[in-house]
This record gives structure tokens, C-alpha cells and sequence, in this order.
């Protein structure tokens, strides 16, 4: 079997938080698509010296600051590539299409709205994502929008509510007074499918239950996010295979409330986390402080229910 095309990606953002894009030539593989610019590791580089060459020889840009994103391993009839994905949040020079290349800034919601390559799907959900993902519990009814209200204040944008022992009612109007509170914070709010009627609901996306996982053999078609619970490598293959946006892999760490359970540790995170094509979350025992050592580890972010609320 042929090696894969080892290829370093530059997810580039501006001052306004838009993201360059650049379009394929119609003579090269998959031509005539836009792409994150890159171009392959020579022989002898690291992944970081490939990234700020290509972007120099592409862009006329100077990478100054760095950090992986997202690695992606897909194969096309005709090729086998590994996109080693890197942000790129600090840059100098006046980005330009040296190779006479179309590009675009674009904002990250409108990424969707582009035609990409195949393998370049899952760095748009890793892009639009952001680093932090909240979990709503439902132990004390009386105060989800108390607790809602301090995730919010933190500006976590990405929320499920998980609320399994409330009735198909009360998560209605949960929903029905939650949802204009997160929409004023920009914030997105998922449903876990453990809930009752979770169907009915309009929500920003479904978190699917690793049981609700496995027993899928197709991605719901709901409106929104689509993510799901994993504990071992199956289940993230599975929501790899389905197409999913992403996942959350638990328990990293030891938990407060379970401190004896049985813990991955960061070393399996980056082994389980490694061949996956999906973003994924870090989730069990970790805090804020864990972001830099779950994005190192190959992780989306972190995942947590108490993190978020102190």
C-alpha cells in the first residue's frame, strides 16, 4: 500500500475572526475546490517548518504562532492523505495569492456554504467548534437556569442538556425559557437523546447516548449539531463511520465523584483520539487549565458538567 501524502494545513484567522480559504487549481486533485492552504512535508522538515514555507511560498505570510488542530487521515480512489492541521491565530504580512490562487477570509459559520474536498469536511467542525463544551445536569431542577445562566457568564458557547429524569413537559419548558438565553449569548444548546421526546424538541443539535450510538447505522437527520457520548475505541469509530461532528471521550481523568472508577489517562486519550477523523472532547476529571494538554493530545477541548459553574 502506497504511503499516505503527509500534508501541513494552516487554519489562518484574522483580526475579525474570519478564516482564509483558497481555491484549488482545476488541473490538481480535487481542483477546482476551496481548501485550507498547505502543501506537503518534504523530507527533513518538521510539520511546523512545512507549515510556514508553504504559507510563505503560497501566501506571502509569516507564520509566528502555531497549534494542532486536528490530524485527518482519508482515503481517495486515487490518493491516501494525512492533513496535519494547525491553527494559525498569529501571522505578519498582507495574505495574497502568490500562485495567482483565488482566496477568501470567511467568517467560520459560512464555511458550510463552500465546496471542499473530502478529507477538508472535518476541519470545518473543527473550526466552527469552540473550546469548551458544557454539560447540563438535571440533579436539581429548580436550578437549571441558575446553573445556565453562570455557564453563559463564562461564554461557553456550546451546551448540552443532558435532562433524563425530568418529563417530556418539564424539558419543554425548560427549552422554551433556556433557549432565548442562549441564543442572546450566541451560544448553541444540544439535547442528549436520553431525554424523553428529544425529537420533538428544537434544539441546536442531538447528543446521542453511546447506546443510542452503536445502534445507529446512518447520522440522524436532525437540524443542527450531531454528537455523541464514547468510552473506547469502537464507539469513536462508529461515530467516525456515521459522520458525526464530533465526540466526547470520557473518563480522562479521575472524577471528583468517582475517584476510583477506572480513568483513560492523557496517554490513552492521544492513543484512542489519534486515528480518529472527528473533533473530539476530553471529558472526566479535567478543568479550564486542561485545554493546552487536551488540544496537545490531539482533543477538540475539554468537556465537563461542574467544570464551567464555579
Amino acid at each position: 500500500m502506497k504511503a499516505a501524502l503527509h500534508v501541513a494545513v494552516g487554519v489562518i484567522t484574522n483580526a475579525l475572526g474570519e478564516i482564509l480559504i483558497s481555491l484549488r487549481p482545476p488541473t490538481v486533485h480535487q481542483g477546482d475546490l476551496w481548501e485550507f492552504p498547505g502543501g506537503k512535508v518534504e523530507a527533513g522538515e518538521t510539520v511546523q517548518q512545512a507549515l510556514k514555507r508553504e504559507l510563505y511560498e503560497e501566501l506571502a505570510i509569516q507564520v509566528e504562532a502555531a497549534s494542532p488542530l486536528i490530524n485527518i487521515h482519508h482515503d481517495y480512489t486515487d490518493l491516501s492523505v494525512n492533513l496535519d492541521v494547525w491553527r494559525v491565530d498569529t501571522f505578519s504580512g498582507e495574505a495574497h495569492g502568490r500562485e495567482d490562487q483565488p482566496i477568501q477570509w470567511v467568517l467560520p459559520d459560512k464555511l458550510t456554504d463552500f465546496a471542499f474536498p473530502e478529507a477538508n469536511k472535518p476541519i470545518i467542525s473543527a473550526v466552527r467548534l469552540p473550546p469548551y463544551y458544557a454539560i447540563l445536569d438535571d440533579e436539581e431542577e429548580q436550578s437549571l437556569l441558575t446553573r445556565l445562566d453562570k455557564i453563559l457568564e463564562q461564554r461557553v458557547t456550546l451546551i448540552q442538556a443532558r435532562l433524563k429524569s425530568l418529563t417530556s413537559q418539564q424539558v419543554t419548558e425548560f427549552f422554551a425559557n433556556a433557549q432565548p438565553l442562549c441564543r442572546a449569548k450566541g451560544a448553541s444548546l444540544l439535547i442528549n437523546s436520553g431525554v424523553a421526546g428529544f425529537e420533538k424538541l428544537t434544539a441546536d443539535g442531538v447528543h446521542l447516548t453511546s447506546r443510542h450510538l452503536m445502534a445507529l447505522t446512518q447520522k440522524p437527520p436532525v437540524k443542527g449539531w450531531v454528537a455523541a457520548s464514547c468510552h473506547n475505541p469502537a464507539e469513536l469509530l462508529q461515530a467516525q463511520r456515521l459522520g458525526l461532528d464530533f465526540a466526547v471521550l470520557a473518563p480522562v481523568l479521575p472524577t471528583l465523584t468517582h475517584p476510583t472508577a477506572a480513568s483513560l489517562g492523557w496517554q490513552k486519550f492521544h492513543e484512542w483520539v489519534g486515528p480518529i477523523n472527528i473533533p473530539v472532547y476530553a471529558l472526566g476529571g479535567v478543568s479550564r487549565e486542561s485545554l493546552d494538554t487536551a488540544r496537545k493530545m490531539g482533543g477538540q477541548g475539554i468537556s465537563g458538567i461542574r467544570t464551567f459553574l464555579s
